[in-house]
């Protein structure tokens, strides 16, 4: 049975570098970011229409998440800081209230920011960096990085590329994680009362015989069933995944080459919405930011940080 599902632009919705997508129930919104403009975005459901707000004082940002319990407030990705951002949702500024913390200060490391960000289903932030200047591939100089409530910051991995997509799956206990210079993802068993990952094996790997059609994993999402959707950077696609048998089950065709990302959202969660990014491609639809409906398959509500 082939399936049916429709792939619609959002209206204003462009990026040059769309990233860190994440959607909030309480707002019926998508809020994601357009990192090297230092930008962070609102999809409002209800009214069909993108905000854009440049957030002062930063160069970058990398991922955006809500913080739990506080309205109008985000942990945000700036450079090697992570920052708390106030936004009312609407403005087209927006304003940083604190650093939350910082990584990587010693000058080799100048050339690193952060990259995707995400809370796991505890409210711990886990959020890593990759280096953006120069040759990403050269040095492994990237970390991921977990914060948790109270302040407590942890290295979770060194040896890092370009730390990328990050899921969890409650029912079974795992985590999955991309470095997209390893061409592949990878489940850990994850302890959730301590935010412990362990036990690494490669569930899906992406590398080809001939390393110029390698397509680069970027960001990750699970849905309710437990399968991964795992965005390719220079490949078009979504791949669906059942991370029990590395079996893709489904490809989702964009007509950009740069996928990087994908989260659930929607009023019963099954409308999953792709960030892409215009920064190697240039000319339009590239840096669009999609909605997919029609998948037959739906999502869980997305964690908030908790601090």
């Amino acid at each position: 049975m082939k399936m049916s599902y429709k792939i619609e632009p959002l209206p204003n919705s462009y990026t040059h570098l769309g990233e860190g997508p994440h959607w909030d129930v309480e707002t019926q919104s998508l809020y994601y970011v357009d990192i090297e403009a230092a930008k962070i975005l609102r999809y409002d459901y209800q009214e069909n229409k993108v905000y854009h707000s440049q957030v002062e004082g930063i160069e970058l940002a990398a991922f955006i998440v809500p913080v739990e319990g506080q309205k109008n407030k985000f942990v945000v990705g700036a450079g090697r800081s992570v920052v708390v951002v106030t936004w009312d949702g609407v403005s087209e500024t927006s304003k940083v209230d604190r650093v939350l913390f910082d990584v990587q200060q010693d000058e080799q490391f100048k050339v690193n920011r952060f990259n995707d960000g995400k809370a796991d289903p505890r409210g711990r932030l886990f959020a890593g960096t990759m280096r953006y200047i120069g040759d990403e591939f050269k040095d492994r100089w990237g970390e991921l990085y977990k914060y948790e409530k109270g302040g407590k910051v942890s290295v979770v991995k060194s040896d890092v590329g370009i730390s990328n997509g990050l899921a969890w799956n409650e029912k079974l206990k795992k985590f999955y994680y991309i470095d997209t210079t390893d061409y592949e993802v990878k489940e850990y068993d994850y302890d959730f009362e301590n935010g412990v990952a362990s036990n690494p094996k490669v569930v899906f790997d992406l590398r080809k015989p001939n390393p110029k059609d390698n397509l680069l994993p970027d960001g990750l999402t699970i849905d309710s069933d437990g399968n991964l959707y795992v965005a390719t950077f220079n490949g078009h696609t979504i791949y669906k995944v059942n991370p029990s048998n590395g079996k893709v089950l489904l490809e989702i065709k964009f007509p950009c080459k740069h996928i990087t990302s994908s989260a659930w959202g929607g009023p019963n969660l099954d409308i999953l919405f792709v960030t892409t990014s215009a920064k190697f491609e240039g000319d339009a639809p590239a840096g669009t930011t999609y909605k997919i409906t029609g998948l037959g398959a739906k999502g869980l509500p997305m964690a908030k940080v908790q601090l």
